[in-house]
């Protein structure tokens, strides 16, 4: 194993300015193949030195894929499965092996946001046309990220990848009367790093039920990102992205805000410690007119600190975190805020062909109590290509402020937050122009927190078990690159031996892209099983499968022109319940094409 920079840093300063310069240095296909990441471990190191399982979505592929919806990234990535109440800033849940959508971590340039009601992220007003490349970390994360970390965590960066400065504007039209504006500018160096952009996101829309009526969707976003490095060493960076609009939904509509800022330093004690701090504000803003109007509010202040050690090849961290959910809300809740303190640490250690890693975490919250977790793995190398991992880990969910504190009498002060033990072993290769992994892994949850109609009230009654497997292989060479992934699950409600709902247990997806220099063209196929829903009563939902194209090319100096069509056999979907007659659908074919200009200097 390769020793990581000895300048590990903050998550955000990372993504900000270390990472560009790091990621410059793999241009040759191997590299493009073993990226590096920044959110298994809190520091860089490539997808095959870690000892998680781990995806990266590349600048280059959402360039390609064009993505009109950010969860439009995660679908059938290993491990991973997406539900809606609909298309195009609907209602969206996020599964990541089984786990609930309030069980993942989304972090935004290091920043965390989700609503502390629901508890969970708005994934479906994240805007995709802002973001540069997109991390997944299957499995237990607790012991670094402390609650909802059960699942995995999902890390949106902003800025671009690669040195230099950039100046773009770019205009899209498609059916549905989609349209799309972006324009921005970036200037990235060894020293620091400057990125601001803008967009404009509309649609009519589509009919989200069987026989309803187009339901629009807006969004109006910005990002502002810029660090730098000072001669003595010390790193100081600022991070800001914000989305607001409208989004229509059967029966009514919503007014967002979707919005992270954050500044942090790097400081350098020692030459071999370095403190990184963060302060950061996320806040998540719904106001709905519905049936029965409401407005909530969420704001989450954190403030964080990580000293990084290097002793030869090992490397420490010791941190803490304070962090505090503020709710506002047309309802009074019985409690509008809570605080939550974490001290946390972890050791990468390296001897020779193997590697060990620990880490730990005790959170300590006025809601529900002191919570501990742990985290340990092992990795050991065969040779140049091959790797076997194995790990283990324990994490939690917190109750919501819906949970908790919801009036009326429908909350419950008692609940105890859900717990999950969690075990993996995966190998892989990684050769010249290819690469595979497989991952088996199995999680225990304990203290499901359910709403029992007859107390009427949220306990903590039921038992889950999450097993399954998860295969990815890919390969790239002269402009060709195909990657196919397959997942495998069991997701069992251990009370009745019955599917958990609305995750699919199978899913498949295969792309394959072709670069000719001027232009290129792709194609993906994407499928999953049947899945189980229980809004009114327990029924199946068929599964489905999809097939995307896509094609671009460069027709002038600075130039770029980009289609896509997805779902081009217009196959009408579901993947959840609306009542007991009608399922929510899915958008069915759409279809986007894209000018781009690039200022040429």
């Amino acid at each position: 194993m390769s020793l990581r920079p000895s300048l590990p840093v903050l998550v955000t300063a990372t993504s900000l300015l270390t990472l560009p310069g790091l990621a410059l240095s793999q241009s040759d296909d191997a590299g493009a193949l073993d990226p590096i990441v920044v959110t298994a471990t809190l520091g860089p190191e490539t997808i095959g030195e870690g000892l998680s399982s781990v995806a990266e979505i590349s600048e280059e592929e959402i360039e390609k894929w064009q993505p009109l919806e950010f969860q439009d990234l995660l679908a059938s990535q290993p491990g991973i499965a997406i539900s809606g109440n609909g298309a195009l800033g609907k209602q969206t849940t996020v599964f990541i092996r089984g786990h609930e959508s309030d069980a993942t971590v989304l972090l935004v340039n290091g920043i965390r946001i989700r609503s502390a009601t629901t508890g969970s992220p708005a994934w479906q007003f994240l805007p995709p046309q802002l973001i540069s490349r997109v991390e997944i970390v299957r499995g237990s994360s607790s012991s670094l990220y402390g609650s909802d970390a059960m699942g995995g965590v999902v890390q949106a960066f902003t800025i671009p990848e690669g040195e230099g400065t950039r100046e773009w504007v770019e205009a899209s039209a498609g059916n549905l009367d989609t349209q799309n504006y972006s324009a921005g500018f970036s200037s990235i160096d060894e020293n620091g790093a400057v990125n601001v952009a803008v967009n404009r996101f509309r649609t009519d829309g589509t009919p989200v039920i069987e026989g309803g009526e187009d339901k629009a969707y807006d969004n109006n976003s910005g990002t502002f990102s810029a660090s730098h490095e000072f001669d003595n060493g010390v790193r100081t960076n600022v991070t800001y992205l914000g989305a607001e609009g409208t989004a229509e939904y059967e029966g009514g509509y919503n007014d967002f805000v979707f919005q992270v800022a954050g500044v942090g330093v790097d400081l350098p004690v020692t030459e071999n410690w370095r403190t990184s701090l963060q302060f950061s504000d996320a806040r998540d803003v719904l106001e709905d007119y519905g049936s029965f109007p409401f407005e909530v509010t969420t704001k989450t202040r954190t403030s964080r600190i990580e000293n990084w050690l290097t002793a030869g090849v090992h490397e420490f961290v010791v941190g803490a975190e304070t962090m505090t959910d503020q709710v506002k809300a047309s309802t009074n809740y019985v409690e509008n805020s809570r605080d939550n303190d974490a001290f946390f640490g972890q050791a990468l250690l390296n001897f020779g062909p193997s590697d060990l890693h620990f880490s730990a975490r005790s959170d300590d919250n006025e809601a529900y109590g002191a919570h501990e977790t742990w985290g340990a793995a092992y990795g050991y190398q065969f040779d140049p290509h091959h790797r076997v991992r194995l790990s283990s880990g324990t994490a939690f969910k917190a109750p919501t402020f819906n949970d908790l504190y919801y009036p009326f009498g429908f909350g419950n002060p008692d609940l105890e937050p859900e717990e999950s033990i969690s075990y993996e072993a995966g190998m892989e290769g990684n050769y010249q122009n290819w690469f595979w992994d497989a991952a088996i892994y199995q999680s225990e949850v304990d203290k499901l927190i359910v709403y029992d109609s007859q107390a009427g009230k949220p306990l903590n009654v039921e038992k889950a078990r999450l097993r399954g497997m998860e295969f990815v292989v890919g390969w790239q060479r002269n402009g060709w690159s195909t990657k196919a992934v397959a997942s495998l699950g069991d997701f069992e409600n251990q009370e009745d031996g019955s599917q958990l709902i609305r995750r699919p247990e199978q899913s498949i997806r295969v792309d394959l892209d072709k670069d000719f220099g001027r232009w290129y063209a792709g194609t993906s196929v994407r499928a999953e099983s049947h899945r189980f829903d229980e809004v009114v009563s327990r029924i199946r939902i068929p599964g489905y499968a999809v097939w995307n194209l896509r094609a671009g090319m460069s027709f002038a100096e600075g130039w770029q022109v980009s289609a896509s069509i997805d779902n081009v056999l217009d196959n009408e979907y579901a993947l959840a319940q609306y009542d007991s007659n009608r399922n929510y659908i899915s958008a069915g074919r759409t279809a986007l094409l894209s000018v781009r200009y690039n200022f040429v200097r």
